[in-house]
């Protein structure tokens, strides 16, 4: 009775020990292989769930399913037009066959370190065989500019800084171009990877570049302030010339209209003063009297000395007591 207890348990212990190593669980975003002995057994295994495999003999490697990410490291290359660019790029990558991708790379690492020399060496090929702007621009949409700048200030600047907007872009071809390279070179090395897609990440000048780049557009951009500086004061100038010419005809015409009131009112008031003495013999010698002491007071002071006869009518007041 006691001997059989311990069969039974040992029997139990066996069957949960065969089924730990013989069951095996893959998730939604997992893929595996079997191998015996290190020799890949079976077709890859896709589907999510519990599986079995023959304990101890045979081993499960597991790879990942999902879409992965391939961010490769930036690079001077020389463009086609001589343009020393650094350009970065990603993709999107993932294992299609694990039993291709196990035999020929054996792990992830070295699947990627395989991709990324392929991927660098597609996109080195492709941009060296274009030219920068086809590189940057992905359509053929024509580029439009400010109309003062196209008109008046970007003429006199170097025709050959605005040549390139006439180039048809070609960066939409270029990565499918580079996609279809590397997918062919990867069907032909049967590496059980399938590149989703690429894109360009940052495209760059180098240093010693950019600066003199950086150096040119400032330069370009003085120019067209100057030249909007130039435009602004000729129209100044223009102004200050009509707002003088505009003050000078405004002057003049009041000048006019007060010259012409003061006449009116110097003609009427003499008017009014014919009117009062003119109206007797006495008021008449009264006003002559009157004008010519003011004569007196405004030509005669202290400091006077004249030389005349007694006669003259200019002292007919001064030598008679009436």
């Amino acid at each position: 009775m006691k001997g059989g207890k311990i069969i039974l348990l040992l029997l139990i212990v066996l069957i949960i020990v065969f089924f730990s190593t013989a069951l095996f669980i893959l998730n939604e975003t997992q893929q595996a292989i079997i191998t015996q002995f290190g020799k890949p057994v079976g077709e890859p295994i896709t589907r999510a769930g519990i599986h079995l495999k023959v304990p101890f003999i045979q081993k499960v490697l597991v790879f990942d399913k999902r879409i992965l990410e391939w961010d490769g490291n930036p690079q001077e290359i020389p463009t086609k037009d001589n343009k020393f660019i650094y350009i970065d790029t990603f993709a999107r990558w993932r294992i299609s066959d694990a039993l291709a991708f196990y035999k020929s790379n054996r792990s992830e690492m070295v699947g990627y370190s395989r991709l990324d020399d392929l991927l660098d060496g597609a996109v080195r090929d492709e941009i060296a065989n274009h030219t920068l702007p086809e590189i940057i621009r992905s359509s053929d949409r024509e580029m439009i500019t400010q109309e003062v700048e196209s008109a008046d200030i970007t003429t006199s600047l170097d025709s050959s800084q605005f040549e390139d907007f006439d180039v048809p872009g070609a960066r939409a071809k270029i990565i499918d171009t580079i996609v279809e390279n590397v997918s062919t070179k990867l069907e032909d090395l049967n590496l059980g990877i399938e590149v989703i897609d690429l894109q360009i990440k940052r495209i760059d000048y180098n240093t010693e570049v950019q600066k003199k780049v950086f150096d040119r557009m400032i330069s370009a951009q003085l120019r067209i302030a100057e030249k909007y500086r130039a435009i602004g004061q000729g129209e100044k100038e223009r102004i200050m010339g009509k707002l003088s010419q505009k003050k000078k005809e405004i002057l003049s015409q009041a000048y006019l209209e007060s010259q012409q009131i003061r006449g009116k009112a110097d003609a009427e008031a003499v008017k009014i003063y014919g009117n009062a003495y003119n109206r007797s013999a006495d008021s008449r010698d009264f006003y002559k009297f009157l004008r010519t002491l003011e004569t007196y007071q405004t030509a005669i002071d202290s400091s006077t000395t004249l030389i005349m006869s007694t006669d003259n009518e200019f002292l007919q007041y001064l030598g008679t007591t009436k």
